[in-house]
């Protein structure tokens, strides 16, 4: 096997796990794009969905087809960050005490963090480290995650009481907040007929982890345009309030805007879409495709938003439609 992947293998990667995941999942078709996008530019994802709506599911087929140890932590309010990154554990050893590191969950390729507001701040931060720098320090030493590695994590929106809202700046490493939404009806009645007298499907993994590392690397190699990259940058700077140029919905209405890491995500998405699409250079309209997820998690709203009802979501749909792709 060579160390280099072509955009066409990369194409045939994608539709060969589409067609597996279909087999499993009905409908969510846009999600599980972009959260194959996320993957292969080593991004992670907040998934944001009321019960139901297999967000776990989700995940868990999709480390099945492609090849990767899985592991899943239920964040609760009693949860340590020990129980996360892992521990030292004293041991006796000829006679003597020595501490010994026991690995935590945190120690696979793809991480499901189920509702994770549901556990307190000091444990919530315990995944900063890993998921922007991909290593653990626990006793002064720090260990590498595997590679690749990807944090999956999901919130439920409806129940607030008990919950601990991210603060922005583990919000910040997530590339990707995807809110799920209820399955049509035609797709609901599929899933229904799937899972009440039908076997569970059998899934065939036809992704190594391997092939993964070799797609991420070509998203990084990838070229990009000046325009495409002028066109990112410009979207990211539109939500910032203290910009001149910045829509009057974002000086009105937008405390914070979105930062840097906001225009690396909305290049490494549109390179990661356009690769998935078969073409080696992404374009606008990609930008624009990512531009929703990337955004709407890192523009925070004022007083003057919750009064008038306005959403980050809405925020960013309105300056997406008025800065004009075709303006870079």
């Amino acid at each position: 096997m060579t160390n280099e992947i072509s955009v066409k293998e990369v194409s045939e990667l994608h539709d060969r796990i589409t067609q597996e995941l279909n087999k499993v999942i009905v409908g969510q078709e846009r999600i599980v794009r972009l959260l194959l996008a996320s993957l292969f530019a080593r991004g992670h994802c907040l998934l944001v969905g009321v019960p139901g709506l297999a967000k776990t599911l989700i995940v868990r087929t999709l480390s099945e087809i492609l090849q990767l140890s899985f592991k899943r932590i239920q964040f609760t309010p009693d949860l340590m960050p020990a129980d996360i990154i892992g521990s030292e554990v004293l041991q006796e050893r000829e006679r003597r005490l020595e501490f010994e590191y026991q690995a935590g969950p945190i120690f696979a390729n793809l991480i499901l963090a189920d509702e994770i507001n549901r556990t307190p701040p000091k444990t919530q931060a315990a995944l900063l480290e890993a998921m922007q720098e991909r290593k653990v320090t626990v006793g002064g030493h720090s260990r590498d995650l595997p590679d690749p590695f990807l944090v999956v994590a999901t919130q439920n929106p409806i129940e607030q009481e008990g919950t601990y809202p991210l603060p922005e700046a583990q919000l910040d490493r997530f590339m990707f907040s995807l809110f799920l939404d209820y399955p049509e009806r035609a797709e609901e009645r599929e899933i229904v007929k799937r899972t009440t007298y039908q076997e569970k499907a059998q899934l065939a993994p036809v992704v190594s982890a391997e092939d993964l590392l070799r797609v991420q690397q070509l998203v990084l190699a990838a070229p990009v345009s000046d325009h495409v990259i002028d066109y990112a940058v410009a979207l990211s700077a539109a939500t910032r309030p203290g910009n001149a140029d910045s829509p009057s919905v974002a000086r009105e209405f937008v405390e914070w805007g979105a930062g840097p890491r906001a225009s690396q995500y909305l290049i490494l998405g549109a390179k990661a879409l356009a690769l998935l699409s078969g073409r080696i250079s992404p374009e606008t309209a990609d930008v624009r495709e990512v531009a929703l997820p990337v955004l709407q998690h890192r523009v925070i709203t004022n007083y003057r938003a919750t009064g008038a009802g306005r959403k980050s979501r809405d925020i960013v749909q309105s300056i997406l439609s008025q800065v004009k792709e075709n303006s870079y």
